[in-house]
């Protein structure tokens, strides 16, 4: 069926979510239209304000309001601890764990070359610059485990190396409370390859 232009616009806006298909966003989009108007309305205030206010931290390129988010506004946060990962979703991630004190670098992806996803595009000459400043000793590499956030690491801690910084790596492994014949080859693989002494 052909939709209207504004709905079939609509329908496409709301594709552009991750995860949300053609189905789930014509689902979406007539929820919004039959019964969700006062919602849609505050959604479309909401992200239009959010568009118009949020920015990225001077310093570390997370989402704030400010020229500098809390985190790098924060005295108390260990200045010597930075740690690299791929987006603001794992800075919050992080955070609520409530394990880590020192500040963060955001590089907003992750290095793609076949994505035209290169250095420049992950703000490193501004993560180089932090870490040419000499206050920071160790450099946590976060990024996900995959080939890309595999790569990205090793060229990051390739930065840090150069500069006679520490460069680390998050573990990986069996999730605390999992069993062990629930858990896939890979995260077993890495557990046995990062296994410490007790």
């Amino acid at each position: 069926m052909k939709h209207s232009p504004h709905l079939a616009r609509l329908i496409e806006a709301l594709r552009t979510l991750p995860g949300v298909g053609p189905r789930t966003a014509q689902r979406m989009a007539f929820h919004l239209l039959q019964e969700g108007r006062p919602g849609a309305l505050a959604l479309a205030e909401a992200l239009g304000a959010a568009l118009t206010s949020v920015v990225r931290c001077r310093r570390c390129r997370m989402l704030t309001e400010s020229e500098l988010c809390v985190i790098c506004a924060a005295a108390q946060r260990e200045t010597s601890l930075l740690c690299a990962v791929e987006s603001p979703a794992d800075v919050v991630a992080i955070e609520s764990s409530g394990s880590y004190r020192g500040r963060y670098f955001v590089l907003m992806g992750h290095l793609s070359p076949l994505d035209g996803i290169g250095p420049e595009q992950l703000g490193l000459r501004e993560l180089e610059t932090i870490l040419d400043e000499g206050g920071v000793r160790e450099l946590i590499l976060a990024t996900n485990s995959t080939v890309e956030g595999e790569a990205t690491a090793h060229y990051l801690g390739e930065l840090a190396a150069r500069r006679g910084i520490r460069a680390s790596r998050i573990a990986y492994g069996v999730p605390v409370g999992g069993e062990l014949e629930y858990v896939d080859g890979g995260t077993l693989a890495h557990a046995l390859s990062g296994r410490q002494a007790v």
